[in-house]
């Protein structure tokens, strides 16, 4: 019969099952009754302070807050503070100003932009008004209001469209018919 010796690399993986055997069985094996006993009294002792820490604490957090109304420190209050001191904490750190210069080269370079478009859209505009077809527009334009103004009873010269407009306004409203009613004997009413 051969026996085969197993080095380390051939056994087979732990389990976790075999892990667990394996710990009580060396913790049980290696300790004795006393070790185990004086363990344990350490564990109570160590509950026990983290007990009077724990009422220590209680104790501090109120004295904390009576003595925080006394100086009139609200939750309110201390939380402005929070904000405000975060919000001075965020403007100075150098992700925020990295951002903030980025921000402000984009705004830069934008208006810089509109400012080109608006220079572009006003010469645009410029040419067009000089254009022969624009100041064909322009021509009859002024050919119909100065018809109007004729018509109305003006010069035919001179004079804005407003005021074209107002005076035809002013004519029509004394040629209406209620100003010019007359009763049966001839009297105006």
């Amino acid at each position: 019969m051969e026996t085969r010796q197993q080095g380390f690399l051939d056994s087979e993986p732990l389990r976790e099952a075999d892990e667990d055997f394996v710990s009580d069985v060396n913790l049980s094996a290696s300790m004795t009754e006393e070790e185990r006993e004086e363990i344990q009294q350490e564990l109570a002792k160590l509950e026990e302070e983290i007990g009077t820490l724990r009422q220590v604490l209680s104790s501090k957090e109120k004295q904390h807050a009576e003595l925080k109304q006394k100086l009139g420190i609200t939750p309110l209050s201390e939380l402005k503070t929070n904000f405000s001191r975060g919000w001075h904490d965020m403007q100075s750190s150098v992700a925020y100003k990295k951002t903030s210069e980025t921000l402000s080269t984009a705004g830069q370079r934008t208006s810089a932009a509109f400012s080109t478009l608006g220079s572009t859209i006003t010469r645009k505009i410029g040419d067009m008004r000089n254009s022969p077809s624009f100041r064909s527009f322009e021509e009859k334009v002024e050919n119909t209001v100065s018809t109007i103004k004729t018509k109305v009873g003006g010069t035919g010269s001179g004079g804005s469209f407003e005021d074209v407009l107002s005076s035809a306004a002013h004519a029509s409203s004394q040629d209406t018919p209620t100003n010019n009613l007359m009763d049966s004997s001839g009297r105006q009413c």
